[in-house]
């Protein structure tokens, strides 16, 4: 029996769970050293639940929790906020484009409380019944934290995320 994304199932909840990091030059690198370090280090690294519904082909919206630790400025992030996607291009793997906007949450001191959000595009690759999926891409983020919110801290991340629907 074969499956075609026509036959698969169009609406419905879904869970995602993302992992991404933003990389930056390493200020520190030497050409021809031998000290272990590259000249592209991990400069922040981010985790994703998502509990979403996918309202057709096309257009999906969830509600999201993400962890963001950015390493070279021992901040902490805690997101919490909605995010929308739209297929632009559908075949048997999707372009899509999204964005989110929300909170973040201050927990204890070890985290900055203020806005967020986020805007991004990918690819979506199904398994053989298009139900699950992998979604890899590229998302532009932008914190504001601090009193009145003045500190800012812009980053674009790589994701790889894994789909359940």
């Amino acid at each position: 029996m074969t499956f075609s994304q026509d036959d698969a199932k169009t609406q419905g909840l879904f869970y995602k769970i993302s992992l991404a990091g933003t990389l930056t030059t390493n200020e520190n690198f030497e050409l021809g050293s031998n000290d272990g370090e590259g000249l592209i280090i991990l400069n922040a690294l981010f985790f994703n639940n998502t509990f979403g519904l996918r309202i057709d082909n096309r257009f999906s919206a969830g509600l999201n929790l993400e962890y963001e630790g950015h390493l070279k400025q021992n901040l902490n992030f805690l997101p919490a906020y909605v995010s929308l996607r739209y297929v632009l291009f559908e075949y048997e793997d999707n372009f899509f484009i999204r964005g989110g906007y929300g909170q973040l949450l201050k927990l204890n001191d070890n985290f900055e409380k203020g806005g967020f959000y986020k805007a991004g595009m990918g690819f979506q690759i199904f398994d053989d019944d298009y139900r699950n999926s992998f979604l890899f891409g590229l998302d532009f983020t932008r914190k504001q934290y601090g009193f009145i919110r003045q500190d800012k801290i812009s980053s674009v991340s790589v994701f790889l995320e894994f789909e359940v629907f």
